[in-house]
């Protein structure tokens, strides 16, 4: 563990005005809050703490950023308090270790909807300081860098996290250098296989041809130092994940993979930038298409820097970086350059980006203002964007539009105004009529063609590729059909309650609104008249004994599931312990017959290539028995008789307990794993608002355990 010294001279050295006394205060109140507790790896819990602000020192942020990483788990984790953090180092550290606290507890899920969620309240947590998730990366990070010690399934669990959240965000905030390594340790977990092969590949690459990286370095120096220009030079190979990645998207064999390589030039100067530019272009090839100049046309995080392939020794293709100093440490920093320190004063570097103005553009494109979007709709705008290279293109008036890779010319128009979007009829690249499902490319001009009257097609979610069009073209359909549905659902609504013997109310259709989760009496309408919700579910939010009186008897637990052959046997798998009334697909196993998941199953994924094994099943409609096991995970306070009332409120619930297990205790709480058996999706659901209500019931969650085989 990094001593209090060590920790104020790795701070010292880029901040010399440091607060040398508040770290200490900082250091000495986080050790002795942790004391006694330990990592999995049996060293004392406070060295991770410690180990996160060492990593943000490298990044040289400013001492309130230090202080919140030492402190970063007090809140969670030990007696400590927000009062108590917010009287000993000011209510701006009591906010950040605050907001770090709220970004941990989001528990984020890979189940797609709790994942999008997430996703929201962790870019809410992001708008009132930045600097909350530069921790928390950093936090993760070291998580990573340790995680052997972990178990497998957590491991598997954290890896998919990491990959599929924290990498891409660090990334999108300008850090490459930290989303290369989040990708790689979580593929170093993911696919262990895939990873040292490429290691072998490479360690057997350089006993062939000797290491180039030296050779190909001299080679660049001694072109500048020929032309006097003063810049330094980098080599290094790429990590495994980045070559493995391009291997998958190019289908190439690692053989036939060129461009594993990297080198990087820094510069004095702008000008300095062309001038080593021509001067490689002139001494290795160009590679056509693989040119980007990210100076004239920088990035929304700030990044700036010009990117080049050539055929450099012996025919293998290189990439070269090319910018100045101050470009490169906003590319090393991302949009943590602005609380960046050199001699103790803040940097003033011009390329930093301010992280409000950084912030607003990305979560712009993620807004809804009506708030009729859906989570599952902002996942996949997030992910659009997060994982998205740029090109650039210009309006007719030379204006520049950034867009992601794969754009089509009707996200340039949405780009432009959702009006524009939504009237698009054509458009023209370069003068040159073209489909609207054209693919653009880096430096084209775009012209849009709009019509009055014209509004946005189905088939356009199909070709567009950003967020943002995605979502205003959803809106238009919806609001284009919506008062015909709302008109088609009033009829049957009126003709399912008069069929029960019961009168359709604005009240009755509010109150079913609210039960199913929907919204005010339109929206369950408009969801009627188009299908998506039944006439049936509305009944049965409102008369769930009407429900029961219309089926008469249950359905058997063996005769559930509609879509199986008749020689067809099935089981629910444990993964993701599907429940009546939830989507789901089966899986067929030989010898085992099939085994239904959840339609969100992460355990899916493994079976993308065998469509031949996928069944297309749903629950039977009905009155199901209390037969089906689920998982949840109770939080609750450590006081005499709580376990025994909850387990009492379990039981009004007409749920039964089949298992429980201690996971967490603490002085104040302790968390149990509870298996109970429901009947439906509409129990479990009935069972959570019960708890949750519950004033001794700190949390409640379902669990699904994805180191359970299928």
């Amino acid at each position: 563990m990094i001593d209090v010294e060590d920790l104020i001279a790795l701070v010292r050295n880029y901040n010399p005005k440091t607060d040398a006394d508040l770290i200490r205060k900082a250091y000495a109140y986080g050790k002795d809050m942790h004391e006694g507790q330990f990592r999995h790896s049996g060293e004392p819990y406070f060295s991770h703490p410690v180990a996160v602000a060492a990593i943000l020192t490298e990044q040289r942020l400013d001492d309130a950023t230090i202080v919140t990483a030492l402190l970063h788990d007090t809140i969670e984790d030990t007696r400590s308090t927000y009062g108590e953090v917010s009287e000993m180092f000011g209510e701006q550290i009591a906010e950040l270790v605050d907001g770090v606290t709220k970004l941990t507890n989001l528990q984020l899920s890979n189940a797609a909807s709790k994942q999008a969620e997430n996703f929201r309240k962790l870019f809410m947590a992001m708008s009132k300081d930045l600097r909350v998730i530069l921790v928390k990366l950093a936090d993760r990070l070291h998580n990573m860098r340790t995680i052997r010690s972990m178990r497998a399934e957590k491991q598997a669990q954290k890896a998919r996290e990491t990959m599929e959240i924290y990498a891409p965000l660090a990334g999108r905030m300008g850090m490459q250098w930290m989303r290369e390594e989040l990708e790689d340790l979580a593929f170093k977990v993911l696919n262990p296989e895939a990873r040292t092969s490429i290691i072998r590949r490479f360690v057997s690459l350089q006993k062939e041809t000797g290491d180039v990286i030296p050779k190909i370095t001299a080679d660049i120096r001694a072109l500048l130092e020929d032309e006097d220009i003063d810049a330094d030079v980098f080599g290094r190979a790429k990590r495994p994940y980045s070559i493995w990645r391009k291997m998958e998207e190019k289908q190439l064999t690692f053989s036939r993979l060129s461009d594993i390589y990297g080198f990087r030039v820094i510069t004095r100067t702008e000008m300095d930038c062309y001038r080593v530019l021509g001067l490689i272009h002139h001494r290795w090839r160009a590679v056509p298409t693989r040119f980007k100049d990210y100076i004239s046309q920088p990035k929304t995080n700030g990044y700036r820097s010009i990117h080049t392939t050539v055929s450099g020794r012996d025919g293998k293709r290189v990439e070269v970086q090319i910018r100045t100093r101050q470009m490169h440490e906003v590319a090393e920093a991302g949009v943590a350059a602005h609380w960046s320190y050199r001699d103790g004063e803040r940097a003033q570097n011009p390329f930093a980006v301010d992280p409000a103005k950084w912030l607003a553009s990305l979560s712009e494109r993620f807004s809804d203002p009506d708030g009729d979007g859906d989570h599952d709709e902002f996942l996949e705008n997030v992910k659009l964007e997060m994982y998205s290279d740029q090109v650039f293109c210009f309006t007719p008036k030379g204006d520049v539009v950034k867009l992601p890779k794969g754009a089509t010319p009707i996200d340039f128009a949405y780009a432009i105004h959702t009006r524009i979007g939504n009237s698009c009829v054509g458009a023209k690249v370069d003068g040159i009529r073209v489909p609207l499902w054209t693919r653009l490319k880096n430096g084209q001009s775009v012209e849009v063609i709009t019509a009055s009257g014209q509004r946005p097609q189905l088939t356009w979610l199909d070709i567009v590729a950003t967020g943002r069009a995605k979502a205003a073209i959803r809106k238009s359909l919806r609001e284009e059909d919506r008062d015909r549905f709302i008109k088609l659902g009033q009829e049957l609504a009126r003709v399912a309650f008069e069929h029960v013997g019961r009168r359709v109310t604005e009240k009755a259709l509010r109150t079913a609104g609210k039960a199913l989760g929907i919204g005010d009496q339109d929206e369950v309408l408009a969801r009627l008249g188009s299908a998506e919700l039944a006439a049936s579910d509305v009944l049965d939010a409102l008369y769930p004994e009407l429900a029961q009186r219309r089926e008469g008897t249950e359905i058997e637990p063996t005769r559930a599931v509609l879509g199986l052959g008749a020689d067809q046997s099935f089981r629910r798998a444990d993964c993701c312990q599907p429940l009546p009334g939830e989507r789901i697909v089966g899986i067929t196993y030989r010898g085992k017959g099939v085994v239904i998941h959840a339609i969100d199953c992460p355990a899916l994924e493994e079976f993308e290539d065998q469509p031949e094994r996928w069944v297309d099943l749903h629950w039977k409609t009905g009155q199901h028995p209390p037969a089906y096991t689920a998982t949840l995970k109770v939080t609750i306070s450590n006081d005499a008789g709580v376990l025994g009332h909850i387990c009492t409120l379990i039981g009004q619930q007409k749920a039964n307990i089949s298992d429980l297990d201690f996971v967490e205790r603490k002085p104040d709480f302790y968390s149990v794993l509870v298996e109970v058996e429901l009947c439906d999706a509409e129990h479990m659901h009935r069972l959570l608002t019960a708890l949750e209500a519950e004033s001794d019931v700190a949390q409640v969650e379902r669990i699904r355990n994805l180191s359970r085989k299928p």
